[in-house]
């Protein structure tokens, strides 16, 4: 399919700005925010953050308003931004393959503690948000963060974001190589780079030799996944154009193999492809996908080696079956014979002060003294280098702190979004609901024992992934005599992997928050009924008579 014309492709010499979004950028970097943030605005508190900056540039330092609170989901499309928004902040920490020392998880659970009213979340892109955030206490928050390594520079915004590494990176027996000095080496050269702070819309990086392919290469927008190449050299296979929200699409393989060595100017050139061809006209269609979705990966490798590598790339093979379910929750034995400790939270929600307890078990159960803690794309956390002795007594402590090594498969396998607590495009509350319904199916179905993914979402946007779920809920409000009703829309079947594809969706299905755990109960029931030897949810409803699943 031939591009889109007039989309604003810079290569193509569309340098002037159509949207409100490109010209705000072109008339100051979203970089330079910062330094006003800390010399003018956290002076004069929020009256006096200038509309383009709070609403746009902040984004670049992982800053955005939260919702008012108590304003219900039916506002959410009626009500301007300043009567929606809060004097207030989201701030999320970037933390980049999900690595954090005990030093630095001490640090985001003091400042939680602190300045976020013991909040904190742990996303399923390996960040940390806290809320309640005042802007004249940004100053010192980054301060702090930047003393032990970490920061908020381009948490948020069209750049590149947070990039995802196994949290098993380097230590996972089963790991086809470690992707972390290839991850690292791109995150400190080119995070904060002016060369890509510009992009068409966010941009989500994952590099990862992990044989279970945890950080979900299918739905990002440029993934090096690990394989075996050409006479047996470990590298990456890469794969671009991955996405999710309102028009979902998976990310397809260029069919090249990329040696480690490589791996940061492949980045950058694929980066560079989106900068300067990407659609900037309109916001909706501004990801990669779409450009993906236009060019196909022969076009996109074509223009990839011959004006930006100047290159060929070598052809590669695919990467190995990849499973539907993905996580590191249980023990694992590391390489040295140490032990890897998954947790899964709440639907990502913690505390500063259940932070500031884990990374002194880090300590406390490592084998060095020092704990290394690592986050999970799944909202969990992974504790490392654990000797065989200090397993227990570690899984016991968690448990104190709401993190589960061994938890049913509702628990381990659901997530929600933030919702409408804080976020300003929620329809619907998330992470309450989320546990409510898992709470319920964990009474009504004691023994089921199949993996099973329940994803929450609060509007369409899927930061909840509700595409690729088993189960997957997306927030809407339904309309009644008696007012509006907290509702979802159903999606069944949904899933990464070997067989990817996104669930199903039925015309006119809606459940209100309050009927979910009957209705999961139902589906899931029929599900164990009819189910084949081995069969999965997602097998059984590819077969499933309609009947079975409204």
């Amino acid at each position: 399919m031939p591009a889109r014309r007039g989309q604003g492709q810079w290569a193509l010499g569309y340098k002037e700005p159509l949207n409100q979004n490109e010209r705000s950028k072109r008339d100051d970097d979203g970089l330079a925010v910062k330094q006003r943030i800390v010399d003018i605005y956290s002076k004069t508190g929020f009256a006096g953050i200038d509309a383009a900056d709070l609403r746009g540039r902040f984004r670049w330092y992982g800053l955005y308003t939260q919702r008012r609170q108590g304003i219900p989901g039916g506002k959410t499309a009626t009500l301007e931004p300043e009567e929606l928004e809060d004097e207030l902040f989201m701030l999320r920490v970037r933390i980049d393959g999900g690595a954090l020392s005990s030093a630095q998880l001490r640090v985001i659970a003091d400042l939680s503690t602190e300045y976020g009213r013991d909040l904190a979340d742990v996303t399923d892109r390996q960040n940390i948000q806290l809320h309640w955030i005042r802007i004249e206490d940004v100053p010192d928050i980054w301060a702090r963060l930047e003393a032990v390594g970490l920061s908020t520079t381009e948490a948020c915004g069209d750049t590149p974001r947070v990039m995802l590494g196994c949290p098993l990176e380097g230590v996972a027996a089963d790991s086809v190589l470690d992707g972390t000095p290839m991850l690292r080496e791109i995150v400190d050269k080119y995070v904060g780079d002016p060369a890509f702070s510009n992009l068409p819309r966010k941009y989500k990086t994952t590099v990862s030799g992990c044989a279970r392919h945890c950080t979900n290469h299918e739905i990002n927008d440029v993934a090096f996944v690990g394989v075996i190449g050409p006479e047996g050299t470990p590298g990456f296979d890469l794969w671009v154009g991955g996405g999710l929200s309102t028009n979902p699409m998976f990310a397809q393989r260029l069919g090249a193999f990329v040696r480690p060595e490589d791996v940061g100017e492949v980045w950058v050139g694929v980066t560079s492809v989106f900068r300067d061809y990407g659609y900037r006209r309109s916001r909706n269609h501004a990801r990669l996908k779409f450009l993906m979705a236009d060019w196909g990966p022969e076009k996109f490798r074509s223009v990839l080696e011959d004006e930006y590598l100047h290159r060929k790339l070598e052809d590669g093979p695919a990467p190995a079956d990849s499973p539907a379910h993905r996580d590191h929750t249980g023990v694992e034995k590391q390489l040295d014979g140490l032990n890897a400790v998954g947790a899964t939270l709440r639907s990502g929600r913690t505390s500063g002060s259940s932070l500031r307890e884990l990374a002194a078990l880090a300590d406390r159960h490592s084998a060095t003294g020092t704990g290394r803690v690592r986050l999970t794309t799944k909202q969990g956390i992974a504790v490392l280098d654990v000797p065989e002795g200090e397993i227990e007594p570690l899984i016991e402590d968690l448990a104190l702190l709401d993190m589960y090594v061994r938890p049913s498969e509702f628990l381990r396998g659901t997530i929600a979004c933030t919702g409408i607590e804080f976020c300003k495009l929620a329809l619907v509350e998330t992470k309450h609901r989320a546990d409510a319904v898992r709470l319920e199916l964990e009474k009504r179905l004691p023994d089921f024992e199949t993996p099973i993914t329940i994803n929450v979402n609060g509007c369409p946007n899927s930061c909840a992934r509700f595409q690729v779920a088993d189960l997957g809920f997306k927030g809407m409000v339904q309309k009644t005599p008696d007012g509006d009703v907290e509702a979802f829309q159903v999606h069944l079947g949904g899933q990464m992997g070997t067989d990817a594809e996104f669930g199903k969706k039925f015309r006119g299905l809606k459940v209100t928050a309050d009927e979910i755990p009957d209705y999961a109960e139902r589906i899931l029931r029929g599900y164990l009924d009819r189910r084949g030897e081995g069969e999965s949810f997602a097998a059984y409803v590819s077969r499933a008579e309609e009947a079975w699943l409204t």
